[in-house]
């Protein structure tokens, strides 16, 4: 029975699309999110978050201004916690239809939702380039948006907002298909391991260009979402099955 590694833990119905498939699946988590401290900007309207990580680690940070600023007993509202009024003035830019659906959920104006960095920035650029973005990120935020942003001279700030912790593991089973989510997963697993001639599945084209650093056998998700990618690594298996 040929077998998948995920470098991320699956729900039940996504494991089970493995399952279905006559697959054998190990599942972990290959990397962590720690929310970082910052500081909410106080002119916030244009807000752009490249991953749900980014947008967890923002709701996270409004609850928490809202809780000490509740704590004060004079009326005085800090700027620095909007309430939700205007949180649905908010116009958000984000990467990713996750990112999105967890934006809207919470009552957020999403203006784009794009493949990948390169085409929000350059959505921006041509669209919004007078306006003033609040870049929220983690620590080891790719470099194509903010770099697209300043050579068209558009004007934003870069918040910080969490960092990823690499939980590498050593796997001394051979497995036919790795499923990667991120760049940061990729050197996760790199760590303590080799690609060799397993299969690297990949999220997205980002995910895609760290795998490539490691290896040729790799291939790209039709979407960016977990189940394209266990669509894409079902397919290709099969498909060497068949040869």
């Amino acid at each position: 029975m040929k077998s998948i590694l995920s470098t991320k833990r699956l729900t039940p119905s996504q494991k089970n699309l493995i399952l279905g498939a006559g697959f054998s699946v190990v599942e972990y988590d290959a990397i962590d999110i720690e929310f970082a401290d910052f500081k909410l900007p106080q002119r916030l309207e244009h807000l752009i978050f490249t991953s749900k990580n980014a947008v967890k680690a923002f709701l996270n940070k409004i609850r928490e201004t809202k809780a000490v600023n509740n704590s004060i007993r004079n009326t005085e509202r800090l700027l620095s916690a909007p309430d939700n009024s205007e949180v649905e003035n908010y116009k958000c830019f984000c990467i990713g239809p996750k990112t999105e659906t967890l934006l809207v959920n919470n009552g957020f104006k999403v203006i784009k939702s794009a493949l990948n960095a390169k085409e929000l920035a350059y959505f921006i650029t041509q669209k919004y380039n007078k306006e003033h973005f609040s870049f929220f990120c983690g620590a080891s935020r790719r470099v194509e948006l903010p770099q697209i942003l300043k050579e068209y001279s558009v004007s934003f700030e870069e918040i910080i907002v969490y960092n990823t912790l690499l939980k590498s593991m050593s796997f001394k089973q051979q497995f036919d298909a790795l499923l990667f989510f991120s760049p940061s997963g990729i050197q996760s697993f790199i760590a303590n391991n080799q690609l060799k001639n397993t299969l690297a599945v990949c999220i997205g084209s980002t995910t895609a260009a760290e795998a490539q650093k490691h290896t040729v056998n790799f291939t790209i998700a039709n979407d960016t979402t977990i189940e394209s990618v266990i669509a894409r690594a079902v397919k290709a298996l099969n498909k060497q099955t068949l040869d």
